[in-house]
């Protein structure tokens, strides 16, 4: 049938005779099984954070004789896979289903954690990180479209909330995984004994390795394995996604753009309590989309591009992945265990106190419920970049007052004041929490794209937040290096001055409306 057939009379018909798909789920329990794939993105992300460490132990004691370059690579080839899989993960999603990319997603989380647990050198580990790099994008890009489009209107932004909060669950759990296996087999810096021209003599021009010959030093407990404990967890909320996903109606929405009827009332009267009368009108605001679009060609890039509306949705879309990043958020994810032991904690204690970060960081994604629910999401925005400028600037502060005077050239701290590395902690803790609290791009990110080409692009503008993200991780460590926490945390501060200001000129507000009333105000707003 055309579109044209389906009129409100039609509409009401079918959805008095067609029965649910298959049994009742829950709108949480959607939104549960759904956001594994962001407990996988956030623990993929987070646990980096303390395997790293061991990674740049000597490859004789279970490290990867890892430099400082090589760190960013790690953590930026993540980022740039993160970016192809959002761009094709978006197109996926919209030929396939959302349903059935979140299938496909869960067996590349499966081989990239699988092939990143047993690397034997840095270049099988920089190939597997890519391709798990790839499901992470496919699952930033799937997972809001997929909840936005299952969760009634008046609801919607607390649902699509749940995205962060599990990103950030999955980084508090692989900081947790990594406080308590780092405990248990001995931080990375475990360096005693004399083992002169013996196992570490292999010729290996890396300054570690080079330092066990000259001095005759050995790796004891044989601990630099530890990283492959850390990364090999992945695979089990991998296997409960692909598992759980088949047990989960398809998107409603995406079987409308596709005018499958039949199949979009069964999918959702199996997660709606309302009467059919209700169903029959959300139903009807979808097919008039289709309606209103009957005569046009199916959207890809080009017409994108061409059309003005379409083309000032996309560049907005754009810029909130690139702000996003450049909070400096992932600067905290990625290499907190460096950031506290270059502020004067030990490294086994950097890495356990990781751990607090990533607390301070989920109660702040769940205070960013109740921000979500209670305020604009443009409010939410501005409140999120002012907070972050000013504790960005006074990390910056700290580094150049209490830290910076006290290191010496190979960046060993001494008479620094007690308190400085605690007060760095703490700002970064208070920098995480107002990141988290007002992340709101993932809502935005699910609310602004017009249903046609939603998956593409959007799998587009976060591939532009990945791209970003695979910036700053890469220049991260050796802005560190270079620069010094000063300087690299005033920079970040100075981007978000823009972001601020990018809030309060250009973003648009989506609160308490549906997702078609969006792109019909939208298609007149910016025509």
């Amino acid at each position: 049938m055309t579109v044209e057939n389906y009129t409100t009379e039609k509409l009401e018909e079918l959805v008095a005779t067609t029965p649910p798909s298959g049994k009742k789920r829950t709108m949480w329990a959607l939104a549960g099984v759904a956001t594994l794939g962001s407990l996988l993105f956030g623990y993929d992300t987070g646990v980096i954070a303390g395997a790293l460490p061991y990674m740049y132990l000597p490859r004789a004691a279970g490290g990867l004789a890892m430099t400082t370059f090589e760190e960013g690579w790690v953590g930026g080839l993540l980022c740039l896979g993160a970016a192809l899989g959002a761009s094709f993960g978006g197109k996926l999603s919209d030929k396939y289903g959302r349903r059935h990319n979140l299938t496909l997603l869960a067996a590349v989380f499966i081989i990239g954690a699988l092939g990143c647990t047993f690397s034997v050198n840095i270049g099988m580990l920089y190939v597997f990180r890519f391709i798990l790099g790839t499901a992470v994008g496919g699952a930033s890009a799937t997972v809001p479209v997929f909840l936005s489009e299952a969760a009634p209107k008046h609801i919607r932004g607390v649902v699509v909330a749940v995205d962060q909060f599990m990103i950030v669950g999955g980084q508090l759990l692989a900081y947790a995984m990594n406080a308590v296996i780092a405990q248990y087999r001995g931080g990375p810096a475990a360096v005693v004994g004399h083992d002169p021209g013996g196992a570490y003599a292999t010729g290996s021009t890396h300054p570690w390795d080079q330092l066990q010959h000259i001095v005759g030093l050995t790796v004891t407990g044989g601990n630099g394995d530890t990283w492959r404990y850390m990364l090999v967890l992945a695979t089990i909320p991998a296997i409960a996604l692909g598992f759980g996903i088949r047990f989960m109606p398809e998107s409603a929405r995406w079987y409308a753009t596709q005018l499958r009827v039949p199949q979009a009332i069964g999918s959702l009267k199996r997660v709606r309590d309302e009467d059919d009368e209700d169903i029959a009108s959300e139903l009807d605001e979808m097919i008039e989309v289709q309606r209103a679009e009957a005569h046009q060609e199916k959207w890809g890039l080009s017409q994108i591009w061409s059309t003005v509306w379409t083309r000032k949705l996309l560049l907005i879309g754009i810029g909130l992945g690139v702000a996003d990043q450049l909070t400096g958020i992932n600067t905290a994810m990625y290499y907190l265990p460096k950031v506290l032991h270059a502020a004067g904690f030990s490294m086994t204690d950097s890495i356990s106190l990781n751990v607090v970060s990533g607390l301070v960081s989920l109660i702040g994604s769940a205070v960013g419920f109740l921000l979500i629910a209670k305020f604009a999401r443009r409010h939410v925005g501005i409140y999120q970049a002012s907070t972050i400028v000013f504790f960005l600037t006074a990390l910056s502060a700290v580094f150049h007052l209490f830290i910076q005077p006290f290191q010496n050239s190979t960046g060993e701290i001494s008479g620094a004041p007690v308190f400085a590395p605690v007060l760095v902690l703490v700002l970064v803790c208070l920098f995480v929490f107002a990141k988290q609290s007002g992340t709101v791009n993932w809502v935005l990110f699910s609310e602004i794209f017009p249903a046609r080409i939603r998956g593409t692009a959007l799998g587009l503008a976060v591939g532009a937040l990945w791209i970003t993200n695979a910036i700053v991780a890469i220049v991260f460590p050796i802005m560190m290096e270079g620069l010094g926490g000063s300087l690299t945390y005033l920079i970040f501060a100075a981007f978000n001055v823009g972001t601020l200001f990018f809030y309060l000129r250009v973003v648009p507000e989506t609160k308490d409306r549906s997702l078609e009333q969006l792109e019909l105000q939208f298609q007149r707003d910016y025509a």
